[in-house]
């Protein structure tokens, strides 16, 4: 479960002293979070988020999850080729107060594009979200808000159910399309309507997925 996090005040500007508040009194906007990473007081390898303002911690990585994240990104690296860019875990700008970092995300080329900026819902084609221990927090919270950012196609793959499911058409109250597909079955990308993706494709071996349980 995703947490705010108490950054500790150790300020040695005045930037430092502006932006290092005691979490809650206010909502951090992007740019401050950005700042936040420039200056230091947010390091590289922190696993945190900026969600609606609030930075969060974010879940640690089962083995499987981090089975299937490495199997989706060569996946949908071979299967789309130059039509789409692979993001793994990287940001997406979803808008002022919201820089979520989804396990995989297609966005529209080239590179050069975002030298100056993450990607936005118009230039994202897919958000994929992998669930394990995270899947109500996934499905009752950020489901949600990518669907209030216009992000056009959602996918949670459930890791505990072997299924996946696909959200689309969304609205400032969540997404009005919602199908749910089986391991044996396949999907489309909205992005990409000719092109079929079965989900099987994308879960972590059988084997493997047995062996988290013993």
């Amino acid at each position: 479960m995703a947490a705010v996090l108490e950054i500790p005040v150790e300020t040695t500007t005045e930037l430092e002293i502006a932006l290092a508040i005691i979490p809650g009194s206010r909502r951090f906007t992007a740019q401050e979070y950005q700042q936040l990473a420039e200056i230091g007081v947010l390091g590289e390898d922190e696993r945190v988020e900026l969600i609606e303002g609030r930075i969060v911690q974010m879940c640690a990585k089962s083995m499987n999850h981090a089975i299937a994240t490495r199997r989706a990104n060569r996946f949908f690296t071979k299967l789309l080729g130059d039509r789409a860019i692979v993001s793994v875990q990287d940001p997406i700008l979803l808008n002022d107060y919201s820089e979520p970092e989804p396990d995989i995300v297609l966005v529209a080329p080239p590179e050069e594009r975002y030298l100056d900026h993450h990607p936005t819902p118009k230039e994202v084609f897919l958000v994929l979200e992998i669930a394990d221990s995270s899947l109500a927090y996934d499905r009752d919270e950020r489901c949600p808000l990518f669907a209030q950012n216009r992000i056009v196609q959602f996918c949670l793959l459930n890791l505990k159910d072997r299924e996946l499911e696909d959200y689309r058409d969304p609205g400032r109250s969540g997404y009005r399309s919602k199908q749910t597909y089986a391991e044996g079955q396949s999907f489309n990308l909205a992005a990409f309507p000719k092109i079929s993706v079965k989900v099987k494709d994308l879960l972590p071996p059988v084997k493997a997925a047995k062996a988290r349980k013993t």
